[in-house]
């Protein structure tokens, strides 16, 4: 037998998988790069937060359809002693459930804790925007108006512990660590007034590129000291996962030293 002909039966011999267990598994690979091109598309200016959010969301469904049909697959070529479709189905549902596992968490993030962006140490006069407001202005970002009515007593539920730091040591020393502090976390600091005694920083997350403002306040304390308080608020959205107390329980960890 001729090497050619050894080579086309040994090809005849390799089972290969059924149209639809390669669906599913391309299927699944789609919706893991519609979902990641949706986060890092929007980072990249390739289309709005709204498209990036509609791109994601067709990778979310298509890992549900995918994990649906690798279920049901799966059960079929078990039953029938489809070998081939396997490996397949299986690499789609280890996708599939990456994915589903991820959105479930990010799901449960908002569903633990209240629907507001706007943070602050000092809930009854909260720190004021200086340089940054005139770029929140320009990209028409959420207002900064803090309803302490409204917001005040879902943060201090959600939040306890975000609260004003004292601080036994000069407003100007404080103020200088508070820069680095928020440098050390990876903020863009866009602006540091000593009269006001406040430095504003720039965080922008990984994913999706969301930008989220922050504002230290060091204040002298009557008893001696600094009184520190520090606001963190979203530029856009109505829910931040608990991003920005998080973000404030950093920079007050930091300044603990």
């Amino acid at each position: 037998m001729t090497p050619w002909k050894i080579d086309s039966v040994i090809e005849d011999d390799i089972e290969k998988p059924r149209w639809w267990a390669q669906a599913i598994m391309i299927g699944s690979i789609i919706g893991a790069v519609l979902l990641v091109m949706g986060g890092f598309g929007t980072r990249l200016g390739m289309w709005s937060y709204s498209g990036g959010f509609t791109v994601a969301s067709g990778g979310v469904l298509l890992a549900a359809a995918g994990f649906f049909l690798g279920v049901i697959g799966y059960i079929v070529a078990l039953r029938k002693g489809l070998k081939a479709e396997r490996s397949n189905i299986l690499i789609a549902l280890v996708i599939c459930t990456i994915l589903l596992v991820q959105v479930g968490m990010q799901m449960n993030a908002v569903s633990s804790v209240p629907a507001i962006h706007n943070i602050s140490t000092d809930t009854q006069d909260p720190p004021a925007f200086d340089a940054l407001v005139a770029v929140r202005e320009a990209e028409g970002a959420n207002p900064l108006a803090y309803d302490a009515s409204v917001l005040a007593q879902q943060q201090q539920q959600a939040y306890p512990w975000v609260q004003t730091l004292k601080i036994p040591t000069n407003p100007g020393i404080v103020l200088n660590q508070a820069v680095a502090v928020l440098e050390d976390l990876g903020l863009e600091v866009v602006n540091v007034s000593v009269e006001q005694g406040i430095a504003e920083a720039t965080d922008t997350t990984f994913w999706f590129g969301f930008k989220d403002d922050v504002v230290v306040r060091v204040r002298e304390n009557a008893e001696g000291g600094s009184l520190v308080d520090v606001r963190s608020v979203s530029r856009v959205g109505r829910s931040d996962l608990g991003v920005n107390a998080k973000r404030i329980g950093a920079i007050l960890q930091g300044l603990r030293g």
